[in-house]
């Protein structure tokens, strides 16, 4: 039998299997976390991998892979919402920018640019300083310090397809910009955002890990990866396996994204070189 040519993407299938793990723990966290997420276990302070605490405990002896699998939903709910925001908001400037041209495409380039010249951790600190922290507000934050990425890839996009005979057809036939935009550009402009909002999902959890770790994140007792990571790091001269395992965890899931992202890079452009190393063909 034939075998599918994605399922020959290694990135792509190890990538597909870290990445929908992760989100099934997320999903099903009540049914996979093995304990309350605050439950303590005062005996138990410290404890090292163990079968009834199999990634052990931190100090108030509550169960750290239960915390890590509740953590996991606080960071894709942030991931999901921030990067689906930041790429409807890039991909509408990138298409408008790139279409239009002129003044337009001036215009909106050089606010784009004004974006681009802060520290993104420095701009998303900023805004949740300001702000105070929550999901809504660290959402935000990922999204005014990521949405340039989609607008300039989509827009370089768009100034090649504005070019392609249905393009010129349908302008010729007297349709609209709207409609030629989401009815002949956009479909075809996909492949590059899909891409791009696989690998923002891996940028997004560490930028809310980041902030969290820095203390901007959600307050306790929510758990967060970050927050896991920081509190960890009070006991790292004797205990380190806080944080090991949390910033492990950080670690693969965002390669987990990181390959998804390459593999699909690979199967919608097969021309384009591989962050992996691949040739192209």
């Amino acid at each position: 039998m034939r075998i599918p040519k994605a399922f020959k993407n290694t990135s792509l299938v190890v990538g597909a299997l870290i990445s929908l793990a992760i989100i099934f723990c997320a999903v099903f966290a009540p049914f996979v976390a093995t304990h309350g997420v605050e439950q303590m276990d005062m005996i138990n302070r410290f404890a090292w991998p163990t079968p009834g605490h199999i990634l052990g405990t931190d100090n108030f002896g509550r169960d750290l892979w239960s915390r890590l699998v509740y953590g996991a939903r606080v960071s894709l709910s942030i991931a999901i919402i921030s990067v689906a925001c930041a790429a409807v908001v890039g991909t509408v400037v990138g298409l408008v920018s790139g279409y239009f041209g002129g003044w337009v495409d001036q215009l909106l380039m050089r606010i784009t640019d004004i974006f681009l010249g802060f520290p993104p951790l420095v701009l998303a600190l900023a805004i949740v300083a300001v702000m105070g922290p929550g999901i809504a507000n660290i959402s935000f934050a990922i999204i005014i310090v990521t949405w340039t990425e989609y607008a300039r890839v989509v827009r370089a996009t768009t100034l090649v397809l504005r070019e392609q005979n249905y393009v010129q057809a349908a302008r010729a036939l007297g349709a609209n910009p709207v409609r030629i935009l989401f009815r002949e550009v956009l479909p075809n402009a996909f492949g590059p955002i899909i891409v791009l909002a696989s690998l923002g999902l891996g940028t997004a959890i560490i930028s809310e890990s980041a902030l969290s770790f820095l203390g901007f994140g959600l307050p306790p007792p929510t758990p967060t990866w970050g927050w896991t990571l920081a509190y960890g790091t009070r006991f790292i001269r004797d205990e380190p396996w806080l944080s090991i395992i949390s910033g492990a965890t950080i670690m693969i899931t965002v390669l987990g994204f990181n390959l998804l992202g390459d593999g699909l890079r690979d199967i919608l452009d097969p021309r384009q070189l591989s962050r992996s190393g691949g040739k192209s063909k």
